[in-house]
């Protein structure tokens, strides 16, 4: 877990590794950069601590994480800690007593503070205006935004970008570049090998170590383009119709990748194991892989119950050209926009190629979310979000354990998944997979994801 270091005598915090030294007695450590900065501290200039968001920590309530989860998806950013907390189903006050005893802080400074953050890494490493970097970050007016600013940096957005450092500035061919910074070690060959299996064609691709996806903002379609940047950051590469609401697309591609994941409380608990002991030290660094879109996720999940990996690429790639939108001009074999639940639950799925059982439990689960988006909102808790899912006829456990394990569910285990088994029988482990996994809660999404990581070939470049 990552924490922050703050001198009482100089009223700045640093983050872990910073070269200064103070004396322990001055020392007062907070978990979140929002934290220290809601007792009065500054970040400091030498370490820069606002470029690493810093994970909530895991003996956090499960309502605390699912309301940090609504922030970081934009819930604050128009809406009110009344509106979150109605969402939630608890009032405010309680709301903002639940954050000030967990977290040290108030829904709107959290989300105040993350959004003042992203805001200073434009600054740092594009050339955005100062107008950009403030619709781009959140804010919802350029009044809001240097209020906030000065607030949490005790500088304005100019003077800010005039303090910049040159090796920041990150300059791409037609896009915008960004560094998602992680703590070491992420096992990129791991999450990029995962993602490769069960990229849909047309709309993702992984080639020679990058990571590439169309995706759609209103309407309008883009283009990423993840890498490993070095040994303690991504680069991202967004090649996007407009800038406004930035935040929340790098949120996204960072929880795809689990930058901000802190993975030692589960290292810890489960490195003794007799089965993933191993696995945990052969491949330091393995994340939960995440997911850009819910739907899209669930879809291949809900095509994998019955058919094998390669049968399953070709079920998502003639839904892709039946039902989803073309993007014509694009490289590395990016053809499409996924289609919306709406647009599949509307498409001739059998003439689609699909088999006629698949095609109506699709169908089915297609209408069910076009009906109710809250139906893959990763804020329920796992045992009624995957009660929802299989409500629905046609969708097994496992398959809404793996769509919960793609969209943030610590404890979520798909144990019917075909690579897990493997895995498990190539280290001649005979017991059943889900009763195993019962050992290893509440960290079974991470012990499936080692699981996975071990049966999925590495790329060849």
């Amino acid at each position: 877990m990552t924490t922050f270091s703050a001198v009482i005598t100089t009223g700045i915090y640093c983050r872990p590794g910073c070269g200064a030294k103070p004396l322990a007695e001055n020392v007062r450590t907070f978990e979140l950069a929002a934290e220290a900065e809601a007792a009065g501290f500054r970040a400091c200039l030498r370490c820069r601590p606002y470029r690493i968001a810093g994970p909530v920590g895991a003996d956090a309530p499960e309502l605390v994480c699912r309301a940090v989860q609504l922030i970081i998806a934009g819930a604050l950013d128009t809406g009110t800690e009344a509106a979150l907390g109605a969402r939630l189903a608890v009032s405010p006050r309680h709301l903002r007593r639940l954050f000030h005893d967990h977290l040290g802080v108030t829904p709107d400074q959290l989300a105040r503070s993350r959004r003042a953050h992203f805001a200073r890494r434009l600054l740092d490493d594009s050339d955005l205006t100062v107008a950009d970097v403030a619709f781009a970050s959140g804010f919802g007016s350029l009044r809001q935004f240097n209020r906030d600013m000065k607030l949490v940096f005790r500088a304005s957005p100019v003077e800010l970008r005039s303090r910049r450092r040159r090796a920041d500035r990150l300059a791409a061919d037609g896009g915008l570049m960004m560094r998602l910074p992680f703590a070491p070690p992420l096992h990129w060959d791991a999450l990029s090998s995962y993602l490769a299996e069960r990229a849909v064609p047309g709309v993702e691709s992984v080639l020679d170590g990058v990571y590439r996806r169309t995706v759609s903002l209103d309407g309008e379609a883009g283009v990423l383009e993840v890498r490993l940047g070095g040994g303690d950051h991504l680069l991202l590469t967004a090649h996007m119709p407009f800038w406004e609401g930035l935040i929340h697309v790098v949120d996204r591609v960072g929880r795809m990748f689990g930058v901000d994941a802190d993975t030692a409380p589960a290292e810890a608990a489960l490195a003794g194991d007799r089965v993933l002991g191993p696995l945990l030290r052969a491949r330091p660094g393995v994340r939960v892989p995440g997911a850009w879109g819910a739907f899209e996720i669930a879809v291949e999940a809900v095509l994998s119950q019955h058919s094998v990996r390669a049968r399953v690429r070709r079920q998502l790639a003639a839904l892709v050209v039946a039902a989803g939108r073309p993007v014509p001009g694009l490289e590395h074999g990016l053809t499409h926009l996924f289609p919306s639940a709406d647009t599949l639950a509307r498409t001739d799925l059998v003439a689609a190629g699909l088999p006629a059982s698949t095609a109506a439990t699709l169908r089915g689960f297609a209408a069910a979310v076009a009906e109710d988006e809250t139906l893959l909102d990763a804020g329920s808790n796992l045992a009624d979000f995957t009660a929802a899912l299989t409500a629905i006829p046609g969708i097994g456990g496992s398959a809404a354990q793996q769509i919960a394990l793609r969209l943030g569910h610590a404890d979520a285990f798909p144990g019917a998944d075909r690579t897990i088994c493997t895995t498990l029988l190539a280290n001649d482990v005979l017991e059943d997979s889900v009763q195993l996994a019962d050992a290893w809660h509440p960290w079974r999404a991470f012990a499936a994801s080692h699981l996975i990581a071990a049966g999925v070939p590495a790329l060849v470049a």
